[in-house]
């Protein structure tokens, strides 16, 4: 069985191994690259990083982003895997549609995707949990015609499920629908989060390589504070990608990962907090 204590932590002295969040900056600190960060440092890997657009938001949502320019976003990328080096890269906000395309030449050249040496999450991040908008309409097009045909493996939220293929998830048959649907859009492996959807005591996901579905799934927690989830989901998959994982039980680390973190989860602010990797810290 994989356990959420895993990945090992670096001694000291020792070059950890590498990993790359492409996203956009969450000022009130629960997800984006923040909450990307936290995971991946506490999953023993040492996080780079390409900024994409930074918002404006707290625990109550988003009230504005501004993004980066694009060949910014792309020169970031080159930047880090020519010189540092990195074991698996993961997109969040990408923001716009010049920005999804700056990316994935930057990813082209530097060998990062499904069919390269360094595999790729892409978490299509489009609206925030509160409903703000966090990418361009015009964008999507861009996102499923060109990211994701690139993409290791694509982890949609239900609502990005609908968004993507007009497919409302409701129970086992439909999530199964909706990852055939999104794995015909051209990623290795598609995801298909599950949430509270079949059982209240469950929360199942589903993977589906083209062949074959698995579910993993976890006792469901319920708690309001669970800001940061889907980003903390996929930072932790590509941490245990770059420590030399497969796509099937990367995501299993990154189900039990993201599990323990909404127990670990807190309140802050008027709204909804973050999830938490801070329980490593006190953790044997």
């Amino acid at each position: 069985m994989i356990s959420v204590h895993q990945l090992p932590l670096t001694p000291d002295g020792q070059t950890p191994v590498r990993a790359i969040t492409i996203a956009g900056s969450d000022s009130g600190g629960g997800a984006g690259i923040e909450a990307d960060l936290r995971t991946m440092a506490l999953c023993g890997v040492h996080a780079t990083v390409a900024l994409t657009a930074v918002t404006v938001q707290n625990s109550l949502g988003v009230s504005s982003f501004h993004p980066v320019p694009p060949q910014t976003v792309g020169d970031q990328i080159r930047a880090v895997a020519g010189d540092i080096g990195i074991g698996a890269a993961k997109t969040g906000m990408l923001a716009t549609a010049d920005i999804i395309a700056a990316v994935v030449t930057a990813c082209e050249e530097m060998g990062i995707g499904r069919d390269a040496r360094i595999p790729l999450v892409v978490d299509p991040v489009s609206a925030s949990m509160h409903g703000d908008k966090l990418l361009a309409d015009e964008a999507m097009d861009t996102l499923v015609n060109r990211l994701f045909p690139i993409a290791t493996v694509v982890t949609p939220n239900l609502d990005e499920v609908l968004l993507l293929t007009d497919i409302s998830v409701t129970d086992e048959q439909t999530q199964r629908d909706a990852a055939v649907a999104l794995h015909a859009m051209g990623p290795r492996f598609a995801l298909v989060k599950g949430g509270h959807l079949r059982t209240s005591r469950q929360s199942p996901d589903v993977l589906y390589d083209g062949v074959d579905f698995l579910e993993i799934s976890e006792p469901r927690f319920d708690t309001v504070h669970d800001h940061g989830a889907g980003d903390t989901l996929a930072s932790a998959m590509t941490c245990a990608l770059a420590h030399g994982f497969t796509v099937p039980d990367a995501v299993t680390f990154g189900k039990r990962w993201v599990t323990r973190c909404l127990r670990a989860s807190y309140p802050l602010g008027a709204g909804h907090g973050p999830v938490s990797p801070l329980w490593r810290l006190g953790a044997s």
